[in-house]
C-alpha cells in the first residue's frame, strides 16, 4: 500500500500482515521469527495468532505456524470458481484415463498461476502437479496461457503485476510468444522444474477469454497410450469442452483467486 490509509483497523492490519507472511515463508515460522519479521512486539502477534488459529486460518505444530487451507477453500467456494471445478473434473478425469497422463487446472492468482485441481495418471506410477502448486505467470506454461488469451487491458494489467513483483521481464520476447501462442490456439514447452517433461497447455475460453489453464505434464515412455500429438489435441479438445459447458453459465471477465491464498505445496 502507498499514502495514507482512508480508514484504520489496527487489529485486522496486523492479522493481514501475519497471513502475507507465512504465505511468502517456504517452512513454518515460530513466534518470534513473526515478530521480528513484522516489527512488532511478541505479546501483539500471540493474541493475533491465537485468534487467527481458532478460526482455522493457520496451525501450529512443534516446527512454527503455517497457513491451512482455508483461505484456499474460501476462494474456491465463489461461484465462478466452483462452477469451474465441478465442469471440469470429469472431463479431465476422462482425459486422464484416455491419455494415460495426470492433468491440472490452473488459475491466475495476482502475478501468478495456481493449481486448483490436479488429476493423476491411472496406473502404479506417474507424475502430478499438487493442488496450490505456484508459479509466476510468466515462468509455466499455464501462466503464459491464462497471459496469451487476454483482452489488451487485462494482459496488460496482469504485466503490471509482475513488474510490481520485481521480477525480471523481456516484455518483447514474452509478447512474441503469447501473439504465437493465440494463433495457434495453445502451446507446449519443456516444463520449467523437471527434465523430461513437456507441458502440454490449452485454454479455457468463455467469451475468448482464458477463464483458466489446462495442462497435461506428458511424460514420455515406451508405456505411453497416446503420443505427444494425440495427448496435445485430447488437451485441446477437452479445454473446449469445458469452455464450451461454462459459456452459458459464467460471465466473461477474467477470473481470479486473491493473491497468495494458500501455502505453496511444491
Amino acid at each position: 500500500m502507498t499514502g495514507k490509509a482512508r480508514y484504520q483497523a489496527p487489529a485486522l492490519t496486523k492479522g493481514l500482515e501475519i497471513l502475507e507472511l507465512l504465505a511468502r515463508a517456504s517452512h513454518p515460522l515460530i513466534m518470534s521469527d513473526i515478530s521480528s519479521a513484522l516489527g512488532r512486539s511478541v505479546s501483539e502477534i500471540f493474541r493475533m495468532l491465537q485468534v487467527l488459529e481458532e478460526h482455522g486460518y493457520i496451525a501450529r505444530a512443534e516446527e512454527g505456524y503455517r497457513l491451512t487451507n482455508r483461505l484456499f477453500a474460501l476462494g474456491m467456494s465463489q461461484p465462478p470458481i466452483r462452477d469451474l471445478a465441478s465442469t471440469a473434473l470429469p472431463v479431465m478425469q476422462d482425459l486422464a484415463r484416455r491419455a494415460g497422463q495426470s492433468c491440472h487446472l490452473a488459475v491466475a492468482s495476482g502475478a501468478e498461476m495456481v493449481v486448483i485441481i490436479a488429476i493423476e495418471a491411472p496406473g502404479l506410477s506417474g507424475f502430478a502437479v499438487r493442488v496450490g502448486y505456484r508459479r509466476p505467470l510468466h515462468r509455466s506454461n499455464s501462466g503464459r496461457i491464462l497471459l496469451a488469451f487476454q483482452s489488451p487491458d487485462a494482459r496488460a494489467a496482469m504485466l503490471d503485476d509482475i513488474r510490481a513483483t520485481g521480477d525480471t521481464l523481456d516484455q518483447a520476447e514474452l509478447t512474441e510468444w503469447l501473439d504465437t501462442t493465440v494463433a495457434d490456439g495453445g502451446a507446449f514447452a519443456p516444463s520449467p522444474m523437471l527434465t523430461g517433461i513437456t507441458d502440454l497447455s490449452a485454454p479455457i475460453l468463455v467469451g475468448g477469454i482464458a477463464r483458466a489453464a489446462l495442462t497435461m505434464p506428458f511424460v514420455d515412455g515406451a508405456a505411453n497410450r497416446a503420443t505427444t500429438q494425440a495427448c496435445t489435441q485430447m488437451v485441446r479438445n477437452a479445454a473446449a469442452a469445458i469452455g464450451d459447458a461454462l459459456s452459458p453459465i459464467m460471465p466473461s471477465p477474467i477470473m481470479t483467486l486473491p493473491p497468495r491464498d494458500m501455502e505453496d505445496e511444491q
